[in-house]
């Protein structure tokens, strides 16, 4: 039973096919939200939109890159044609990319994480927003990360996205208020995801272990805390909250 009531609502996820962007879907779907899922993974979107509507929600899936500025219009234009508006918008989509210091990054490599995970939330945001404030208001969270209040070493391109998205939730937020709409960020610990596991970071029981420690709760986070983060943000029990950066991470920031 979902601690939200979202019926007659409509939510927006990119990256919805797996990980922290399944559960929220699913989040969203149990509180009664229609949810349009934008993935490239097709085959893990429309599983997620089966699960969804094996529990009695409604979904619908379509295939977005979000470094296509086309196809993320076509997301959000399905969301409005096949559900009647837009409500919630969680820019979840993204990328580890590669591993090197700083003066070893490639060039190809930089522009990708970025493109991805900065300019790829800005695509979205740019369609989420008109929409919303035609519709008389809205919410948009945006998944940052831990790592976009600290650094890390050897992700220099995914640091620096992270960072920058933060800067461009707080802007947003601050232009759309007067419209009723809400911007918001998570910014997650590590979580339980295939992300990390196809880094090896959670099949390398020694690494895990280590990843584990740096929380002061000695464990990783579950894509379900980060689901419901965002909803407490998409709900009227956050109505006084925008450009915030919510922090959820087990104590990894207070060290």
């Amino acid at each position: 039973m979902s601690n939200y009531e979202f019926h007659d609502r409509v939510a927006v996820v990119t990256g919805g096919s797996t990980g922290i962007g399944r559960a929220t879907a699913e989040a969203f779907a149990e509180a009664g939200a229609a949810v349009v899922i934008g993935d490239v993974n097709d085959e893990e979107a429309e599983a997620t939109v089966e699960s969804i509507r094996q529990g009695g929600g409604e979904a619908t899936a379509v295939h977005a890159d979000v470094t296509d500025a086309a196809a993320v219009a076509a997301m959000v234009e399905t969301a409005v044609d096949e559900y009647g508006g837009l409500d919630f918008a969680f820019n979840n989509a993204g990328i580890g990319g590669e591993q090197a210091k700083t003066a070893d990054y490639s060039e190809d490599g930089w522009q990708r994480v970025l493109d991805v995970n900065l300019t790829g939330v800005w695509r979205c945001m740019r369609e989420q927003l008109p929409r919303m404030v035609e519709d008389g208001g809205g919410v948009v969270v945006n998944n940052a990360s831990i790592l976009g209040k600290v650094g890390f070493e050897t992700a220099p391109a995914y640091v620096a996205a992270k960072h920058g998205l933060l800067g461009l939730t707080k802007t947003a937020a601050l232009e759309y208020a007067g419209a009723d709409v809400r911007v918001n960020a998570v910014c997650p610990g590590f979580v339980d995801t295939p992300l990390l596991e196809q880094g090896g970071l959670t099949t390398d029981q020694e690494m895990r272990g280590q990843i584990e420690g740096l929380h002061a709760m000695n464990r990783l986070g579950t894509p379900e805390e980060i689901a419901d983060a965002v909803c407490w943000l998409c709900s009227d029990g956050a109505s006084f909250t925008t450009g915030a950066a919510l922090d959820v991470e087990g104590g990894y920031l207070s060290r």
